[in-house]
């Protein structure tokens, strides 16, 4: 019987943002294992600011595998922290998303990768040249070698483990890169930016490179870093209409506040009017524009005010998790005929 290495990955509770911790559990199963074959597994919550020292014990619940295509016999275990007593605990922001299997997320992971503390391909002294030829640029001069490698390979691993990419591309800022996952279901696609991020980080180990999530790590006239959301509801969908789209807008203007607050911090850098933002106090949304908070496709209009919205606002250090959180629980204020 094979022995598997099955890393269970898990969110800590470092605020505002958390960070992914791993540990390796070996054990044997006839094949690679089913979901519901794997076991909870303990961690000490003292050293992840989960728990105090005289009670310590916090628990993973598994909710997903993943093939690791860079170990043998390998797998990534998504897990979410509970408490002894099997509640949720505290840090654990997907069990506050509800189980909706008709809600789709589309996620746009903006990141960069940094070498000895500024990004990569940027001289040691000073700036290179301006933004514009490094968005889906070609070229050693804008892209350089090492970062190409490091997001096709990245790409790759991700594939391998079955998670929905949609796409990869370069970013506006010299080394800004971005990636896109898909879900169908109200969890699945923030699990994956999870798995995703891990996979990331870690490959950048064997080059020397630092991932970058802060939404705004270089000041002056460069883009900063997003998550942009883009959601649908099975309603949104299919029955939609200009009444229903509007009541939805004022429902998220009304919670502009509580976006911001969970959209990924220090938004206020990023969020400035500029650099394809709307103002983080002001609340907009227009049919393809990506100045506005909310942007709507031409598609969604064209179809009768149905389909998809992408919210711009989610910035890239933010948790997948609170982010599909907070959209839903607007989203259900509003009433459906």
């Amino acid at each position: 019987m094979p022995k598997f290495k099955l890393e269970y990955i898990w969110l800590d509770g470092y605020t505002p943002v958390p960070n992914l911790r791993g540990k390796t559990l070996v054990k044997s199963y006839d094949s690679f294992p089913k979901l519901e074959e794997l076991s909870d597994w303990g961690f000490d919550g003292s050293s992840t600011q989960q728990a105090e020292g005289h009670s310590s014990d916090c628990v993973l619940k598994p909710v997903a595998i993943y093939p690791d295509a860079t170990r043998l016999n390998g797998a990534i275990v998504m897990c979410e922290v509970m408490l002894p007593d099997g509640t949720p605990h505290p840090s654990n922001a997907r069990a506050t998303i509800p189980d909706e299997e008709t809600t789709w997320f589309g996620l746009e992971q903006e990141y960069f990768l940094y070498e000895n503390g500024a990004p990569l391909g940027f001289p040691k002294d000073g700036y290179p040249g301006p933004q514009g030829p490094y968005y889906c640029g070609v070229g050693y001069s804008n892209i350089g070698d090492v970062a190409r490698q490091v997001v096709e390979e990245h790409l790759d691993i991700c594939l391998d483990a079955g998670i929905n990419h949609e796409g990869i591309n370069f970013e506006v800022a010299k080394g800004q890169c971005e990636f896109q996952i898909f879900g169908k279901g109200s969890k699945k696609a923030a699990d994956e930016i999870w798995v995703a991020r891990y996979i990331l980080e870690r490959l950048c180990e064997g080059y020397g490179l630092d991932v970058q999530y802060h939404c705004k790590p270089i000041k002056g006239d460069w883009n900063g870093s997003g998550m942009h959301c883009n959601f649908s509801t099975e309603y949104m969908r299919e029955t939609g209409g200009e009444a229903y789209f509007l009541a939805l807008m004022d429902a998220f203007e009304k919670n502009c506040e509580e976006h911001i607050a969970a959209y990924g911090p220090d938004n206020h850098m990023r969020l400035t009017g500029l650099h394809e933002t709307q103002s983080i106090d002001q609340f907009s949304w227009g049919i393809a524009d990506r100045g506005a908070s909310i942007r709507v496709p031409h598609s969604f209009k064209k179809n009768g005010w149905k389909g998809y919205l992408e919210d711009r606002r989610p910035n890239s250090q933010g948790d997948p998790y609170a982010i599909c959180s907070r959209v839903l629980k607007t989203i259900s204020e509003v009433p459906t005929p």
